[in-house]
């Protein structure tokens, strides 16, 4: 098992002509992706059918879709637990709305699972914002359910326990967890290569992003391009594969433009011979 080859791929955005984005993976040489869209008035018929025939016609496998929400999300430590994902009450309800119409939008384009932030999910599971939290994220698992599709948590604002934790409260089968290594980092909240050993068995897909620790007290550590970062990847993979894993590694480099494309080529270069 811990032999078995893994794909690559890379992330890309989802928009009104989905046929570019997919060209771009095929042209990098890649097999596969990972979806991302924040737009929920995006999940129509007509871009469903869209993008299953361009990625049969390119050739490329979208291994989920990561599905974002509508309203205000601070990627830092002084306004992100009052924005980012399904912990602050006033977006709950228009954000699982969002869930939902992603979910059937994953199925219409034949992927087997949708992805997202769930936010800075409280440590302390008699914190007031813990239950509510729950009771909308067991919404979204139970419809992907329904549908056939796994309900992803891509890792970030919560310490793997916390996690962990969450999923176990949430108690559905069809859970399962989105390692972003960089973001463990980025946000102080474990080495990643340690925090396998808490949500190992439940990884479904992985970023392939490298990141540095916070060092200012209200803002996230930098991101990197891949192998300048803390991640370890020589360490992460093999370990990845003492847990069964077989998807996807999925490149993600939060910058835009040439530099963009040349970290991600050098993140093949990277990756190709630990895989």
């Amino acid at each position: 098992m811990a032999s078995e080859k893994l794909k690559l791929g890379v992330i890309v955005g989802f928009h009104q002509e989905p046929e570019p984005e997919l060209r771009k993976v095929a042209d990098l040489g890649l097999p596969t992706c990972q979806l991302a869209s924040w737009d929920p008035q995006m999940y129509t018929k007509d871009l469903a059918d869209r993008v299953r025939r361009a990625g049969a016609d390119i050739g490329v496998e979208i291994t989920t879709l990561w599905a974002g929400y509508p309203g205000p999300a601070v990627w830092n430590f002084v306004d992100g637990p009052a924005t980012i994902g399904f912990v602050p009450p006033e977006y709950r309800e228009m954000r699982v709305e969002a869930l939902l119409r992603a979910a059937e939008f994953a199925r219409a384009i034949g992927v087997p699972s949708i992805t997202t932030h769930a936010g800075f999910i409280p440590e302390n599971p008699r914190d007031p914002l813990y239950a509510g939290t729950i009771d909308a994220l067991v919404r979204i698992a139970e419809h992907c359910k329904e549908l056939g599709l796994d309900f992803c948590f891509e890792t970030g604002q919560e310490t793997p326990i916390t996690l962990l934790r969450a999923m176990t409260d949430i108690g559905a089968g069809n859970l399962g967890v989105n390692l972003d290594p960089a973001n463990l980092l980025m946000y102080g909240k474990a080495n990643p290569v340690d925090a396998l050993d808490i949500l190992g068995p439940h990884v479904r897909g992985v970023h392939a992003k490298d990141g540095e620790y916070p060092t200012e007290p209200n803002s996230l550590g930098g991101e990197k391009p891949l192998g300048e970062g803390r991640v370890g990847f020589d360490r992460l993979i093999p370990k990845l594969k003492s847990f069964g894993y077989a998807g996807a590694l999925t490149i993600e480099r939060e910058i835009s433009g040439d530099q963009q494309i040349r970290d991600i080529r050098r993140a093949i270069e990277l990756l190709t011979p630990l895989v």
